[in-house]
């Protein structure tokens, strides 16, 4: 990947297919599908969340599930404010511009596991580019969208639970499909 280009995907891209999980399970699912990108789901570690005003109305669900998952949250001001008034524990950190240390460095730091990070639009556009690459870089799984954070909980709770997830076959789940008139 070249460093200059930000990945951000455009919407011809974030409808694009690239892999499949399966499972009867949609926790099961999505964590195979991230685990088949390459970008494993981490079951421990520090989630760190910088959450766009307009997604903040599901802030709470995404912070007390990593929360119940064990994970220890890192959060930006706002958002920080937001997790701690529901009175779960988190630790504030400092955007790009806000002095050190601040988003970037704990995540070359390798301190951050998880990121979900929801784009503010234009406002914070640069900080949002930054803190992508720098995701990559470091190889930490990213979420742009309060659906990824949720489907992400779903998902590390069902690694958790289960440990290893089972596999199975296209054709082991095709012979479980039954006829509804038999």
């Amino acid at each position: 990947m070249f460093p200059e280009v930000d990945p951000l995907l455009g919407p011809e891209m974030r409808s694009t297919g690239e892999v499949l999980g399966i499972s009867s399970d949609f926790g099961d699912a999505f964590y195979k599908a991230e685990e088949a990108t390459q970008s494993k789901l981490p079951v421990s570690g520090t989630a760190l969340l910088s959450i766009s005003d307009r997604d903040k109305g599901e802030l709470i669900e995404v912070a007390k599930g990593l929360h119940d998952c064990g994970f220890a949250l890192m959060a930006t001001e706002g958002t920080c404010a937001m997790i701690q008034e529901a009175g779960i524990p988190v630790s504030k950190i400092a955007k790009i511009d806000e002095g050190r240390p601040n988003i970037l460095d704990v995540i070359t730091n390798k301190t951050i596991t998880l990121i979900i990070n929801t784009p503010n639009d234009k406002k914070g556009a640069t900080d949002d580019s930054y803190i992508r690459k720098a995701a990559i870089k470091s190889k930490v799984p990213y979420m742009t969208t309060m659906a990824a954070a949720k489907a992400t909980v779903e998902g590390i709770r069902s690694a958790q639970k289960h440990h290893k997830l089972p596999v199975k076959s296209l054709q082991e789940f095709h012979a479980e499909i039954v006829d509804k008139d038999e």
